[in-house]
């Protein structure tokens, strides 16, 4: 019966966290790290509704199906846009991330921007729950990357934290574990492949997909000026021709195509810090703005946010997988206030 007994309690701590991304979807295992990081993309057959991949596999398919196969992002700007295929999606890399040891008593914590409203909140609560959890809760963004940057947010002090993700970007002050001021905008890395396109558009007449914007700023993206320049080779199809064509590309290029769209994660920040308390803004100042999410990989984005409020600003350690990491140790802080 003790068997018994202890089986089932380790049975129902299987704890995982997941940072449910707009580009991506990274799942954290209790006990093992980061156990999955997959594009969040889904390929299905319009005419039978059958899922043909998920993850990377249907990534490489964006821009290149034929007409009856669609390859679509399930969520938009941090909030679920298409629940049925997000759910889907969902219990395959639950699956992937577990394995075998898959089963249905899973204590699962999601993060949601801080600007969520109550139903997007629900809608990604009620999708854990159908992709097999027992226990959800739901997790600010902010919060989740500051325990995944290492920061220890229980203590009484100001930290600034910057998350860039995919879909949003999300600012905040955090203290006592919990947020004090905090903004959501829907400016984030999906908007700065955008921007190039656009860019690419209007000073190349070259149409370019949003897989080959992403490389460009990957590969030589900034906006901040470089002391080197960096090019590379873009291709895509000329807008006067309609045949494919070549250009070269500078990072001075994309700094003049992310000029503006930076900015405005800048402002934002900027008004984050006037609505913080005195004593907070002054921890701020003194411990600096930690970035974390795929955005903060920009290149030049600290100097920037520097430059304009002139606050020390650095990058988190990985910070692809701070939330998810701190999703993660967040379960832990659950399960311990629990078991304790």
């Amino acid at each position: 019966m003790m068997i018994e007994n202890r089986r089932e309690i380790k049975m129902i701590t299987t704890d995982i966290g997941i940072d449910l991304g707009t580009a991506s979807i990274l799942v954290y295992v209790r006990g093992k790290g980061v156990g999955l990081k997959e594009p969040s993309v889904v390929a299905f057959d319009r005419d039978t509704q059958k899922i043909m991949a998920i993850g990377e596999e249907a990534r490489l398919m964006l821009g290149r199906t034929p007409g009856n196969i669609v390859a679509v992002r399930p969520l938009r700007q941090g909030v679920i846009s298409d629940y049925t295929i997000t759910e889907k999606m969902l219990t395959h890399f639950i699956q992937k991330a577990l394995g075998k040891k898959f089963h249905r008593k899973l204590r699962i914590s999601v993060c949601v921007p801080s600007g969520a409203t109550e139903v997007e909140k629900k809608a990604v609560e009620d999708a854990t729950y159908q992709s097999g959890a027992r226990d959800v809760s739901i997790i600010e963004e902010p919060i989740a990357a500051a325990i995944g940057a290492g920061i220890d947010i229980s203590k009484p002090c100001g930290n600034m934290i910057v998350d860039i993700g995919g879909g949003t970007a999300d600012i905040a002050v955090i203290s006592l574990g919990g947020t004090v001021v905090s903004t959501s905008i829907k400016i984030a890395g999906d908007d700065f492949d955008e921007a190039l396109v656009r860019y690419m558009r209007k000073k190349h007449n070259l149409l370019v997909g949003e897989r080959t914007a992403e490389d460009i700023k990957i590969k030589i993206g900034t906006c901040f000026p470089l002391e080197e320049d960096m090019t590379m080779e873009v291709r895509g199809r000329n807008l006067v021709t309609g045949l494919p064509k070549t250009v070269t590309v500078s990072s001075s290029d994309t700094e003049e195509a992310l000029r503006e769209i930076t900015l405005q994660i800048v402002e934002a920040v900027h008004s984050v810090l006037e609505k913080t308390p005195p004593e907070l803004a002054a921890d701020v100042a003194d411990r600096g703005i930690v970035l974390t999410g795929g955005g903060a990989l920009l290149r030049g984005l600290e100097e920037l946010i520097e430059s304009k409020t002139g606050i020390n600003t650095m990058t988190a350690d990985e910070p692809m997988t701070c939330v998810a990491i701190g999703t993660g140790k967040y379960v832990e802080f659950l399960a311990g206030k629990t078991i304790d």
